[in-house]
């Protein structure tokens, strides 16, 4: 309705100029008065043309670049108009109509120095640009989206304006435009200072990532060439008169289980969750590498697990969930944990990823009984960790478990390192 007032009170305008120029030339005469009214009659005529021309049989596309990013990566977008009726336009201006999702920037490492202000990322996208068509049946524009966040961004739709040099009339549309950007989250480089491995014995905790352990003796044998001259074994060396080395057991992996706190809370720090995010990647990255058996949990509303070294699908089911996942739930993490700690065998090692403390006391004692070793990894702006927090940390650390506090001066570095037990 508002759309057909507007039409009809442009074409009252352009006809009540026309009406104007045609009286003043009837009753006034001469030749100045018909020059001006002549003179008028093709722009009259161009903006009955303009009113009636439909931009909305424009044909409007939008191309990406790539439509599978890395968090942080930037992207170049192209969009194409067509038309069929080569009507002359002075000018178009083409609007990207952004998604809510996109109205945050990454900057990858660097972002984590605003970890204490995240708003400071938070930006509102725009992108208008002016062309010319003139006669032409297809233009082309493109520009450069950068910083593109985590997440799965559905781009909808493209305003295009469109007028006289005048001013006097402007043509609207919002054309329908669906397109889909999948930008995955950042595997970043982790330096882990230990590592679980298993003997026969039972777990222990290791420094070296040696295929042979040499604290266990296995057996003896004779020497060989490139054996260490701190293996050799002097009293059977002795005995059998001949060199003799100490023989080491062959390493195993443990069974390694990763928890993500999906939670959300009144405060969550958007830039802490990312990191939480990335690190918990980081840290399945890593693990895989060293043969572990891994699972992971994402713990929130729901406890979604994955079986990453057990079927080969799910580690790509594992990034999709990544890329997809905002924090949902509102129950403590400590609580949602001790619902599923119950069901959990005895495993190696433990890992727990949060931006939160809750009262996690009971279900670290719960944990300790189920793994050898548990390490949380706590993602928190150095300014907010309180003293009531740093009790409860040293409290935690009292019943053996591996706090490891993780602020904007370690997020900042190319290489995280970490305590891996």
């Amino acid at each position: 309705m508002n759309r057909l007032a507007g039409l009809m009170g442009r074409i009252l305008l352009i006809v009540t100029l026309f009406g104007v120029l045609f009286s003043f030339a009837m009753f006034q005469g001469g030749f100045v008065s018909w020059f001006l009214f002549f003179s008028y009659l093709p722009i009259f005529i161009y903006h009955v043309g303009l009113l009636f021309y439909p931009i909305h049989r424009f044909q409007v596309t939008r191309h990406l670049s790539r439509y599978i990013v890395r968090s942080g990566d930037s992207i170049t977008v192209t969009i194409r108009l067509k038309r069929s009726i080569p009507f002359p336009l002075y000018y178009c201006v083409c609007e990207e109509i952004f998604p809510f999702s996109l109205n945050k920037l990454d900057k990858r490492v660097e972002k984590y120095q605003y970890l204490d202000h995240p708003e400071k990322l938070q930006v509102n996208r725009s992108m208008k640009q002016v062309i010319f068509p003139g006669l032409k049946r297809a233009v082309e524009l493109s520009y450069q989206l950068d910083g593109v966040p985590r997440g799965e961004h559905h781009f909808q739709a493209i305003r295009v304006k469109t007028g006289d040099v005048f001013g006097f009339i402007q043509k609207t549309h919002i054309f329908p435009v669906a397109d889909q950007l999948v930008a995955h989250p950042v595997q970043r480089p982790i330096e882990m200072t230990e590592r679980m491995d298993s003997f026969e014995q039972g777990p222990v905790s290791s420094n070296v990532l040696h295929m042979n352990n040499t604290n266990i003796a296995a057996g003896i044998r004779e020497y060989e060439s490139g054996d260490k001259f701190s293996w050799i074994d002097w009293k059977q060396t002795a005995k059998k008169h001949t060199m003799m080395t100490k023989e080491f057991e062959q390493e195993k992996s443990t069974d390694t289980i990763v928890m993500l706190d999906n939670g959300y809370y009144d405060g969550i720090n958007g830039l802490a969750y990312e990191a939480a995010i990335e690190l918990s990647l980081s840290l399945i990255g890593v693990l895989k590498q060293q043969s572990s058996n891994i699972s992971f949990f994402s713990i929130g509303k729901e406890t979604v697990p994955f079986a990453v070294n057990q079927n080969p699908y799910e580690t790509d089911r594992l990034l999709n969930h990544l890329t997809r996942m905002q924090p949902n739930g509102t129950n403590p993490f400590a609580l949602e944990l001790s619902k599923t700690v119950m069901n959990l065998p005895y495993v190696g090692l433990i890992m727990l990823v949060t931006t939160r403390l809750d009262d996690m006391q009971t279900v670290i004692k719960h944990l300790r009984q189920r793994a050898k070793q548990v390490v949380v990894h706590l993602i928190r702006p150095e300014k907010e960790i309180m003293e009531a927090e740093r009790k409860q940390i040293k409290q935690l650390r009292f019943q053996g478990a591996i706090i490891h506090v993780i602020t904007e001066k370690q997020l900042v570095r190319q290489t995280i390192e970490v305590n891996a037990g």
